[in-house]
């Protein structure tokens, strides 16, 4: 039999560039590199500070939040995919963009005592500002997540605007300022919602430290030792593959990140060994998409539970604990027949690294997410995750290199939270307006699902 041979495996960075948005982002060298770094190192602290330092109320909190991160993402985000192929190249409108994005919602922390007193009767400067954001915040949504949610919003709004012309019969400049009010002026909903609140003071929280946690090289370790426990099973690369996604779910904000960053070792391997590429791809897309719902860190939607029931967050993560050992515990055997109805081997001895030299040399790793997991279950979620942030910090320290690396390659990373921010404005902005048209209780289960 003629040995197969195979293309070669493209890397992490170029397959992220092809299936996920959060990906195309600009590339920048020089000073300009430094700058971006800068101001993401300076949004991550922000957080930081919010969560152990300043007592700020929301009215500045969220509004600060909001444009820093519409600031930052105008300058990351090209208005085209085929714009992030240039190499430090930020249009001019893309600066005033940013700007202008970024003080339509400081607008709102500068002037929000004459605001809070003006409530619903907004001026027109309050309008003009108002537009300006959502405007902003659409185009924002349609770089970083796409153009399927902007319809959806869309219909929507569309759908606001009858109700508020037609079926209450307002003058339109009435409505457009009862629509620009919900959106940009009101602390209990729209950009200033409950799901705001639940990003800044915890998802944003639990994405830097997965950040963090992912340069200190973990997730190669994470697929050692997945190694070392099934690799000379019957189908080992496979079972490899599902153990070490289940690994990565722990602290990973992205399915496609967790796909992408166990899959490029993994997927190579079940080929190999006698895998269809077909089903190699289906393993590490289900192991990895399961990473989602695996504890401590899971999705928006746990957070959002968290906060609309009441129930801790950790009540809810000890919760999914079950279900998620069910669902890989179903991937895994589904591979160990796979293997054994296609006689499939393990891989050779020599290339399983030791299981205890392994956890001796690199078992320091774990400390972050286990201190995680005992600090949710004696401080809130927030303070939790600031603490696990520090630890890792900390971890970094054991290499000389790591702490470095862990910062310059790493500020790169919350661009998944600028995403996840700017989804969680769109939707759940045009989410509370429906619900003052009458459908609360269905736009708040929606939601919850969206996210």
């Amino acid at each position: 039999m003629q040995n197969e041979t195979f293309s070669p495996t493209p890397s992490a960075e170029e397959v992220m560039r092809q299936v996920d948005k959060e990906s195309n982002t600009r590339v920048f060298t020089g000073w300009r590199k430094m700058l971006m770094r800068t101001l993401l190192i300076a949004f991550a602290t922000m957080i930081l500070l919010f969560q152990l330092v300043i007592q700020a109320d929301n009215f500045v909190k969220y509004p600060l939040f909001i444009g820093s991160m519409l600031f930052i993402g105008y300058l990351m985000y090209p208005v085209t995919k085929h714009q992030s192929l240039k190499v430090n190249y930020i249009p001019f409108y893309d600066v005033i963009l940013a700007c202008v994005s970024a003080f339509s919602f400081y607008y709102f922390a500068i002037f929000r005592e004459d605001l809070i007193e003006r409530a619903a009767n907004i001026n027109t400067v309050d309008l003009v500002v108002g537009i300006v954001a959502l405007v902003t915040v659409f185009e924002f949504c349609r770089r970083a997540v796409g153009v399927p949610i902007l319809c959806v919003v869309g219909a929507f709004i569309v759908y606001a605007v009858y109700y508020y012309c037609f079926r209450l019969g307002l003058n339109p400049l009435v409505a457009l300022e009862t629509i620009i009010g919900y959106f940009s002026y009101n602390m209990g909903g729209g950009f200033y919602g409950t799901p705001i609140g639940v990003c800044v003071s915890f998802i944003a929280l639990f994405i830097i430290f997965g950040s963090f946690l992912e340069k200190t090289g973990i997730g190669g370790f994470f697929v050692d030792l997945a190694n070392s426990i099934a690799g000379k099973s019957s189908g080992g690369p496979a079972k490899v593959a599902v153990i070490s996604s289940a690994l990565e779910g722990m602290y990973s904000g992205s399915s496609v990140a967790n796909t992408v960053g166990s899959g490029a070792v993994t997927i190579p391997t079940m080929k190999r060994c006698g895998y269809r590429p077909e089903f190699a791809a289906a393993v590490e897309a289900a192991a990895s998409t399961g990473g989602q719902i695996m504890p401590p860190i899971m999705g928006a939607a746990a957070f959002l539970m968290a906060d609309m029931t009441g129930i801790p967050y950790a009540t809810i993560a000890i919760a999914a604990i079950l279900p998620a050992v069910l669902y890989f515990a179903g991937i895994f055997l589904m591979v160990h027949f796979e293997a054994k109805r296609c006689g499939l081997k393990g891989l050779p001895k020599e290339a399983i690294p030791n299981f205890f030299k392994l956890v001796l040399s690199n078992g320091y790793l774990l400390i972050p997410v286990v201190v995680l997991v005992v600090c949710m279950s004696h401080f809130s979620s927030g303070m939790a995750a600031s603490i696990a942030i520090m630890t890792a910090m900390i971890v970094s320290l054991f290499d000389k290199d790591l702490l470095v690396k862990s910062v310059k390659e790493k500020t790169f990373s919350p661009m998944h939270l600028l995403r996840c921010g700017g989804f969680v404005l769109l939707a759940l902005g045009i989410f509370f307006l429906m619900g003052k048209l009458g459908f609360s209780m269905g736009t708040s289960v929606f939601s919850t699902m969206a996210l």
